[in-house]
């Protein structure tokens, strides 16, 4: 079982994380430069952990030549499977679209210069979606590089246009939440083979360990939710999307 994107340096025990409920490989998002350098060595501690590289776009304030200059350097690591975290946030007050459109942007580019997928997170808030819009207008021109929608939250306009770009969905814990029914709609309704589980682990517990701190193996949790939205045994979702995981990220040897 794959957790697909997880914050294993942010928990006390990374070590000990691993391995729990059948869980097999996950992959450490690197969400500024600290985490970046944190994640290349639990993946280079930890032969089940793989990692990616990136700037959030909450911290954009970290965005700095220096900071761009360490990234790429960790870019072409042989066990960084990704770039990213990257994209538009909307949520908090003192959101600066500016520096985050500039990362976003040079994020892109990055992975398409190493020929690695982009994770991307988009958030804005209740009732709004200036963030997914401004995602898709990002996207729009670089159609050439590999994307995953991490912890997708089932927004209909993004959902469409990842559906013919080609991106892979990411769904995490908020997927088992009651009243997340456009994030189920789209758990059911996107293609087996586009499919992602995750955790965001420390973030989003699914149900039924809602409420407390999340950990990768929790992944299997909501492996049950979605084959249970999807009609479908939950063993072959998870051989499914753990081959999709594998495919996304060039792991297929693993």
């Amino acid at each position: 079982m794959f957790d697909t994107h997880c914050h294993l340096d942010y928990l006390g025990d990374p070590a000990s994380a691993r391995g729990e409920l059948g869980l097999t490989g996950m992959v450490c998002i690197g969400a500024g430069p600290q985490h970046a350098r944190n994640a290349v060595a639990l993946a280079e501690q930890f032969p089940d952990v793989w990692a990616t590289v990136g700037l959030h776009p909450t911290s954009t304030g970290d965005d700095s030549p220096g900071t761009r200059a360490d990234l790429e350097a960790l870019a072409p690591h042989p066990r960084v499977v990704g770039i990213g975290e990257s994209g538009l946030d909307d949520y908090w007050d003192d959101t600066r679209r500016g520096p985050q459109l500039a990362a976003f942007e040079w994020q892109l580019d990055l992975a398409a210069r190493v020929g690695k997928p982009l994770v991307i997170h988009v958030r804005d808030r209740a009732g709004q979606d200036s963030a997914h819009r401004g995602v898709m207008d990002v996207l729009a021109a670089w159609p050439e590089v590999p994307v995953i929608l991490h912890c997708f939250s089932g927004h209909p306009g993004l959902l469409a246009f990842g559906l013919e770009r080609g991106a892979h969905f990411g769904f995490a814990g908020n997927v088992t939440y009651k009243n997340a029914r456009e994030i189920q709609e789209a758990a059911r309704t996107v293609p087996l083979e586009r499919l992602l589980l995750e955790t965001d682990a420390p973030f989003l517990a699914p149900v039924p360990k809602r409420g407390k701190p999340n950990r990768p193996g929790y992944v299997r949790h909501t492996l049950e939710f979605v084959a249970g939205l999807r009609g479908m045994d939950a063993g072959e979702l998870e051989r499914v999307t753990d081959e999709n995981a594998r495919r996304i990220y060039r792991l297929l040897g693993a």
